[in-house]
């Protein structure tokens, strides 16, 4: 499977497969091309009761890129994914060392919504855990 999709294409669970993958690469130009033009991030935390909101692709790429530098060996793993008509879910175990030198393990999941093949709204939700020492 690529890392890109057509405007006509049906997201599949392989879809949000190749989509963790391109995260696990930290490819966030790969990223993209799975998401609309206007799409909207909701980050696991933040001040607001969805997290902090990120939207369009401008703001939600810098979103996954601040991820990448504060996480720089962030990984997804364990993923299972599934998709029923236009909204998806994957489930995984995030892991990672943060740039203040603490380490992260713990589980969470991402709802999807669909639109003309194109992931619309990535929502995160993660376990929250104490810091863990590197």
């Amino acid at each position: 499977m690529t890392d890109s999709l057509t405007a006509t294409s049906e997201v599949t669970a392989d879809t949000l497969a190749a989509f963790s993958d391109a995260f696990n690469r930290h490819d966030a130009a790969a990223l993209m091309n799975f998401m609309t033009e206007d799409c909207v991030f909701d980050t696991a935390g933040g001040n607001d009761i969805h997290g902090t909101r990120f939207t369009g692709r401008a703001a939600v790429r810098a979103a996954f890129e601040a991820v990448f530098k504060t996480f720089p060996d962030a990984h997804w793993g364990h993923g299972r994914h599934y998709v029923a008509g236009e909204r998806g879910v994957s489930e995984w175990v995030f892991t990672g060392t943060h740039a203040e030198g603490w380490r992260i393990e713990a589980e969470g999941c991402d709802l999807f919504e669909f639109r003309d093949g194109l992931i619309a709204v990535k929502r995160a939700f993660r376990k929250e855990r104490p810091k863990q020492t590197a």
